[in-house]
């Protein structure tokens, strides 16, 4: 193993198991150079391997430091769950206020011609239009997670789902109000690196990946009437599911 890979090794095992808790500065360049007895460019590169994984951020000119890990769990399965009739940003704010967290959101509504998967998700033909409500959800000032809900305009033409505002009831509901209730949805997951709008809107640092999740929701006639693009950092995410074995499923051997 390379002497660069053995130092990071060594910073990457105290950030896990806490002795190198958040906020700490890590030894500088010259420190790791006289600790080591190797070459600064050596020391260099352990460093910037953590950056890299995420692990450690640069403040210049103040030096490295470990960034505070403290992952959002989503559950993409929460979605045909009851919810509350208050806006899906008040939820936001009580489950994470409570635990001394800041977050906050940010909601752009357009008319687009939709993306080439949107539009292939949606059925639509050529020159059809669709609404599209951008999300970015905060937290201590920090974007973690990117939402944009793609709906045909011919569907959401006239309702709340155009307005650039929080829906209390959610857009689910204001869909099925006119006729066109979601009883299905198709989720993709999908693991890659960011695009660089992406990047540029979640404000991510270099070698960061991304889970991409793709949501596609069918009405009881197999209608297609909204794909929701999720873009979720892989260094602020736990991506939790709850499976429960149904009744007429056969038991397990002892």
């Amino acid at each position: 193993m390379p002497v660069w890979q053995q130092i990071a090794e060594e910073l990457r095992a105290g950030i896990t198991d806490g002795s190198l808790p958040p906020g700490t500065r890590l030894p500088t360049e010259a420190d790791l150079t006289e600790r080591y007895q190797v070459a600064r460019n050596t020391a260099r590169q352990a460093i910037s391997a953590l950056v890299n994984e995420g692990l450690v951020i640069a403040a210049r000119p103040r030096g490295y430091f470990v960034r505070d890990r403290r992952p959002l769990e989503y559950r993409p399965q929460q979605e045909f769950r009851p919810r509350p009739l208050s806006p899906e940003m008040d939820v936001f704010l009580a489950e994470h206020s409570a635990t001394g967290r800041e977050p906050m959101q940010t909601i752009e509504v357009a008319i687009v011609e939709p993306p080439t998967d949107v539009k292939r998700r949606l059925r639509l033909a050529d020159g059809e239009f669709t609404v599209v409500r951008r999300r970015v959800r905060y937290l201590d000032g920090e974007p973690y997670n990117t939402n944009d809900s793609y709906f045909p305009l011919s569907l959401a033409q006239d309702s709340e789902i155009m307005r650039p505002d929080d829906i209390a009831r959610g857009a689910n509901q204001v869909l099925a109000e006119k006729g066109f209730l979601q009883v299905r949805a198709l989720d993709e997951i999908y693991v890659r690196m960011p695009t660089p709008i992406e990047t540029q809107r979640l404000q991510l640092g270099p070698g960061t990946p991304v889970a991409y999740h793709v949501v596609t929701g069918f009405t009881e006639d197999g209608r297609p009437i909204r794909v929701v693009l999720n873009v979720l950092p892989g260094d602020r995410h736990v991506i939790a599911f709850e499976r429960l074995r149904l009744p007429s499923d056969p038991a397990e051997a002892p």
